[in-house]
């Protein structure tokens, strides 16, 4: 089975170099060619440390005219024997596509190949809906035609599946007791054990790069997803400072906070960019700036619904953190932002063709009546919950309650 896959994989990406047109066609071993360049292909976009495909490139261009089948052929006599091949399956692990690690599914998920678990995409499944239901319009895709949306659904669900397996780490570190934190200038490190540790090793390297080698592969991959990425790592360096901050009654800044907001919504746009790629199409605009401030708005209302459960969870909440910053004028305060974002809302949503506006105003009141974390902006009024002052008396007082 495993060697099957090993097959697979190389056919795959024998398939992806002559869609670009990087196969050998003149030779009588033409086979063995193509199959060595596959094998090569896999193995140059493996993790290596700290270095990326450019420099990679770099190595092969320059190293390559050094090695030739004199020197091939005098280190295959030297690298031959028992002691060698002992040696050989021990340090190159991270080559062996199909190689289990001996530190456990957390470094094979990670480190060697994107994979998703169960988990990650039962959670994942709310937010796809919501996508589909919210965005496809803005792609001119109907959502109750079964075709278009399992047309592209694989490879979204992937996507969103990997992103909020990393997002389920983060809030391991999240609820570390703060006994285990240590704040730098970098962002946090853990100096606990087991899954906080394995967690915060994740978050070292960067986390997205298996996930950017899959949708390469696919010649999916752009520099706006890439930046995306950077964004979603940024947000979740910003939560793990902001609520450890929160959690020991440090000093927080509301440029922090603004910034981690607007950064929230980043598996969005990632989704949306994804879309736009799978379908050959051109990115418009003029929906991305206004499905960007929709964002703002629909996290901002999703936090006013979430308010309690995220104080009890020490999650990251704007009106949490309002209220540490500004005491009881937190919902002023806060309304500030929400009137300005919809008077570009508002602004921009008049630019939309006539048709999708009134689609997407239709798919906002039916997000709103559903409620709970994915409903859309509220048309209408907001509805600020009763503020919590002391965060460490409401915890207690609820855990005494039960």
């Amino acid at each position: 089975m495993e060697e099957l896959r090993k097959l697979e994989e190389v056919q795959r990406t024998l398939t992806f170099l002559q869609s670009r047109s990087i196969t050998s066609t003149s030779s009588n071993d033409s086979d063995d060619c193509n199959c060595f360049l596959s094998k090569l292909t896999l193995l140059l976009v493996q993790p290596c440390g700290e270095l990326d495909l450019e420099q990679k490139c770099a190595l092969v261009s320059g190293y390559m005219p050094k090695i030739s089948a004199a020197i091939l052929d005098e280190a295959s006599g030297k690298l031959t024997g028992k002691g060698y091949e002992e040696n050989y399956v021990e340090k190159s692990s991270l080559f062996d596509f199909g190689h289990k690690s001996k530190s456990g599914p957390l470094q094979t998920n990670f480190e060697e190949i994107a994979m998703v678990g169960l988990h990650a995409m039962q959670r994942a499944n709310s937010t796809l809906e919501d996508f589909c239901r919210s965005y496809f319009m803005f792609h001119g895709m109907d959502i109750n035609n079964p075709q278009s949306v399992f047309q592209y659904l694989p490879m979204l669900s992937f996507v969103e599946s990997y992103i909020y397996q990393l997002d389920d780490l983060n809030e391991k570190m999240v609820q570390a007791s703060s006994s285990e934190m240590i704040i730098s200038e970098t962002g946090v490190e853990l100096g606990g054990h087991g899954q906080i540790s394995q967690s915060s090793n994740v978050f070292k390297s960067y986390p997205f790069r298996p996930l950017e080698y899959l949708l390469e592969s696919h010649g999916l991959l752009t520099k706006r997803m890439q930046d995306e990425f950077k964004s979603g790592e940024e947000y979740w360096a910003l939560e793990r400072k902001l609520c450890h901050a929160l959690q020991n009654k440090l000093q927080i800044s509301v440029e922090d906070v603004i910034k981690a907001i607007h950064l929230k919504s980043f598996d969005y746009r990632v989704l949306n960019l994804l879309l736009y790629e799978l379908r050959g199409e051109k990115i418009d605009e003029l929906h991305m700036e206004f499905l960007s401030v929709s964002e703002f708005l629909v996290e901002v209302a999703d936090d006013l619904f979430d308010y309690e459960e995220d104080v009890l969870e020490n999650n990251f909440n704007i009106l949490r953190m309002f209220v540490r910053i500004y005491g009881a004028s937190a919902p002023t305060v806060l309304a500030k932002y929400i009137t300005e974002a919809e008077e570009k809302y508002n602004q921009v949503l008049k630019a939309l063709d006539p048709q999708l506006s009134l689609h997407y105003q239709r798919r906002c009141v039916e997000a709103t009546e559903e409620g709970g974390n994915v409903s859309g902006y509220p048309l209408g009024t907001w509805s600020i919950p009763p503020l919590i002052l002391d965060e460490e008396f409401c915890r207690s007082s609820l855990l005494h309650t039960k």
